[in-house]
């Protein structure tokens, strides 16, 4: 029989216990739930998080006794049914039974970019950085961070004013990349890719205009693929930062992408 046992309580503590998730979840700010069994699990296993509360249900603790076995956090998972993570995360949110309640991670800047991907992997070709210009849907932000650790790229830049914050989504979303990818936030766009400029980076624009595909464009090894958001596309001062532009070749019949697919194509080009 499992130690971690859930148990129905009394009504009246539970409704207050209810009311106080929702506090916490409304006060926003310094905390954030990130929710999902590979986010969860990829949390615990960061450092650099800071946990406050995981909920469970008995079938998610199952899941993750090896990873509760590894993390280096002193944390311990207070049963849940899954109408108690519902109360703390709202309608919505496929959480697999899995929520922690936890700090956002300490902001990286462009200086804080490494040298090579963090997870040990094989070493993609180039040395890459995704600059992202006002994508502001955090369901491709966290996409964009998937991509990004499955290729190997180093980093994801997003301009501070106009991208989400960090959220449970994103984190959802980018299924445990936002742990191990470092989401950089600049507060001048434009300086943060000169910035990378100066470091020996060339800058690489999508385009749907270009006269290049990426296939075709003799490219260096060191590297910043810029995306715009979709529609509006790159900004002009973005594309005017660019040393190179190029387009995917897409059929005429589909005008664009999506940036997250956008990004996933290009980077498996990229780095592969």
């Amino acid at each position: 029989m499992s130690r971690f046992k859930s148990r129905r309580e009394p009504a009246q503590r539970q409704s207050r216990q209810q009311e106080s998730r929702g506090r916490e979840r409304r006060s926003g700010g310094s905390e954030i739930w990130i929710h999902g069994l590979h986010a969860v699990a990829a949390a615990l296993l960061n450092p650099e998080r800071r946990p406050k509360r995981l909920l469970l249900t008995q079938e998610a603790f199952e899941a993750l006794q090896q990873v509760l076995a590894d993390t280096p956090h002193a944390i311990t998972p207070a049963p849940a049914e899954r109408r108690d993570i519902e109360a703390v995360l709202g309608p919505g949110p496929v959480h697999q039974g899995a929520a922690m309640l936890c700090a956002p991670l300490p902001g990286a800047q462009v200086e804080d970019i490494p040298d090579a991907p963090a997870d040990g992997g094989p070493m993609p070709k180039r040395a890459l950085v995704v600059a992202l210009d006002q994508v502001t849907d955090p369901h491709n932000i966290g996409a964009v961070l998937r991509s990004a650790a499955a290729f190997g790229a180093l980093a994801v830049l997003v301009p501070d004013r106009h991208a989400p914050e960090e959220t449970g989504t994103i984190a959802k979303a980018a299924c445990g990349a936002l742990e191990t990818v470092p989401l950089v936030r600049a507060p001048n766009f434009a300086r943060a890719l000169d910035s990378l400029k100066q470091q020996g980076y060339w800058c690489v624009g999508l385009d749907g205009s270009a006269d290049k595909t990426l296939g075709e464009q003799d490219l260096p090894d060191k590297l910043v693929l810029v995306l715009g958001a979709e529609g509006a596309g790159l900004r002009r001062l973005s594309l005017e930062a660019c040393d190179f532009t190029a387009r995917l070749p897409i059929r005429p019949a589909m005008e664009s992408l999506n940036v997250s697919n956008a990004a996933a194509i290009a980077l498996y080009a990229l780095l592969t």
